[in-house]
């Protein structure tokens, strides 16, 4: 595991970035633009051998991360010296059962992953946020904040909690130099289908089938766009979906 570096190139003449959920997909895509727009970029996941190579390629830093667990929240928040943007991205899906096939296992990893997670890293980096006069909150919550599909109940209802924890940020910060946005994607071909049904490649290429999805760079430009505002302007929510895709769930599929 990589551990924080202390030398001033890094941690005073460059603002820091940290981004959750970094070891693939959105997480991946994020770091490497942030970095090319002069961030120092701090990379969590559980996944440290991706992360390792991520953080050479962008001259990061990678800490081992696991944002359900407190102890390991605490051990990576501890030792960032500065923090000036916070991406809040790790998350995902477990499952597509209806309401009464509910497996409460896989709706308690989702709370615990995209709620009490992003809750968690929140909470012990707003002090750092503050103090760095100009701190960022970036949440990717999803369409599914905003909207509800049939079997999907775990994971819109865990999407929907977070939003309302980020949005309910932006009155509690007023008056804090800290700006809050919220990203809410619809259909992006990363992982999330694969994690979604336990590794199962067919079922995850038939999310995409017909469609021209997203891909994790696109949301990755908007995230970069965000942090590169001027300080008093706040982009509240920003909801980016593939030209194929409408609300709930309905697209246009190529045969």
């Amino acid at each position: 595991m990589t551990s924080v570096p202390t030398t001033p190139s890094t941690q005073t003449d460059r603002p820091t970035a940290v981004v959750t959920g970094a070891s693939s997909g959105i997480g991946a895509a994020t770091a490497r633009t942030l970095a090319a727009d002069g961030y120092h970029v701090v990379v969590g996941a559980r996944r440290v051998d991706r992360l390792e190579a991520l953080a050479e390629e962008i001259d990061g830093t990678a800490l081992a991360l696991d944002v359900t667990d407190e102890d390991s929240v605490a051990a990576f928040t501890s030792v960032l010296p500065r923090v000036d943007v916070l991406v809040n991205n790790a998350g995902g899906a477990k499952g597509l059962a209806p309401i009464l096939d509910a497996d409460l296992d896989d709706w308690q990893w989702m709370w615990e992953t995209n709620v009490v997670g992003t809750l968690r890293m929140t909470k012990a980096l707003l002090p750092k946020l503050i103090e760095s006069g100009n701190g960022l909150v970036v949440t990717i919550t999803s369409i599914a904040a905003f909207e509800t599909y049939d079997n999907g109940a775990g994971y819109t209802t865990a999407k929907h909690a977070q939003g309302v924890l980020h949005r309910t940020l932006r009155g509690e910060l007023l008056g804090t130099p800290v700006r809050l946005t919220e990203i809410a994607p619809g259909a992006v071909e990363t992982e999330f289908s694969l994690v979604r049904f336990d590794g199962d490649e067919e079922k995850a290429a038939k999310v995409y089938e017909g469609i021209d999805p997203l891909v994790a760079a696109d949301i990755a430009e908007v995230i970069g766009f965000v942090a590169s505002r001027p300080s008093h302007v706040n982009l509240d929510t920003i909801v980016v979906r593939p030209r194929d895709q409408a609300p709930n769930g309905r697209f246009s599929r190529r045969s």
